[in-house]
């Protein structure tokens, strides 16, 4: 009965986390709290109860539940020899396919294109990195870090897996790690802006979890990001972009609420960075707060063309949030 409520407590937990992630409707979200509500009922449990958590989230308990069977199917594609060229050619194709399914988001489809492709080429570094990339985006975070560990040990040069790696372990809070990873990327392009960026973020959070947690807005340490040369860079950019001087010039005006008189580019930056964050974690409200949001994620949508992956981190650090109170309160 132990295994049975720590199994519950499990499912009740990775629920709990797709609702912090994001991206559900409403109707989804309600669905999700009475699934959360009806186990808590059936098995006597709650969220709080955190004497039946174990030391693996269920992600990751199915992604080394899997990794045999990866495993086997990589082994069986090797040991009938090198692949012809039809299979490489094939193998190539359905890298293509993956890609493609990304651009649009459908990322289990991803997975399954890149997974084919590496069945029939299992040495190609590419194929792992990107079913890693699509592992992260479907919140499989451990997944990730196993793809991102075979390609590194497919081609240990290869930056941009250095580079996944280190998202991948920031988004399970093991900052230390992705530090250490990033410097690496950093290594191999060192002029690689997003990596630099990822790099300060991963540094700060490391930073935060040494000592007391500094403040931030929802859980994104606001002050690092402004103190952020590459962050600052990219905002600077954007404010050169006219949609974007059009954006900001009708928050300060009001138009779309009160922001604080955002005059010099650090404070428009400042409130960029609030607007754009208050996007990220899907916040919501009536009134001036609904029309701030909506101009935020506006501005979201530039960065997110800018750096991808930052966006990424500041979703995964919002997600990374634990819950404020009882199982049965919204995130």
């Amino acid at each position: 009965m132990a295994d049975t409520k720590r199994l519950a407590f499990s499912i009740i937990q990775f629920l709990h986390d797709q609702l912090s992630s994001g991206g559900l409707t409403s109707d989804a979200q309600e669905s999700l709290e009475v699934a959360i509500q009806c186990l808590e009922t059936a098995f006597g449990i709650s969220v709080e109860d955190q004497s039946l958590a174990v030391s693996q989230s269920l992600p990751e308990l199915f992604a080394s539940a899997t990794k045999q069977t990866d495993a086997t199917q990589d082994n069986t594609s090797s040991s009938s020899g090198s692949p012809s060229e039809e299979q490489l050619a094939e193998a190539e194709h359905l890298k293509t396919d993956g890609n493609n399914q990304m651009k649009v988001e459908n990322f289990s489809a991803a997975v399954e294109f890149y997974s084919k492709a590496i069945q029939l080429n299992p040495q190609n570094a590419v194929y792992y990195c990107n079913r890693a990339a699509a592992y992260s985006k479907l919140g499989n975070y451990a997944g990730a870090v196993q793809d991102c560990e075979r390609a590194i040990g497919i081609d240990p040069n290869y930056s941009k897996a250095y580079g996944r790696m280190g998202l991948a372990l920031a988004s399970l809070n093991k900052y230390s790690e992705a530090v250490s990873y990033y410097k690496k990327a950093l290594e191999l392009d060192p002029d690689n802006d997003t990596y630099k960026v990822n790099l300060q973020i991963a540094e700060q959070k490391m930073k935060e979890t040494q000592s007391s947690p500094a403040g931030g807005l929802g859980g994104v340490d606001l002050a690092g990001l402004l103190s952020n040369p590459g962050f600052m860079n990219m905002a600077s950019n954007l404010m050169n972009n006219p949609q974007v001087q059009q954006l900001m010039s009708g928050m300060m005006s009001g138009a779309y609420g009160p922001v604080g008189g955002a005059t010099s580019p650090g404070a428009a930056a400042a409130a960029a960075a609030t607007t754009a964050t208050t996007a990220t974690a899907g916040a919501g409200g009536g009134g001036d707060l609904s029309s701030l949001i909506q101009a935020g994620q506006q501005f979201a949508q530039q960065m997110q063309q800018q750096n991808p992956e930052l966006i990424e981190q500041l979703r995964s650090q919002m997600r990374s949030r634990p819950p404020s109170s009882a199982g049965n309160d919204e995130p």
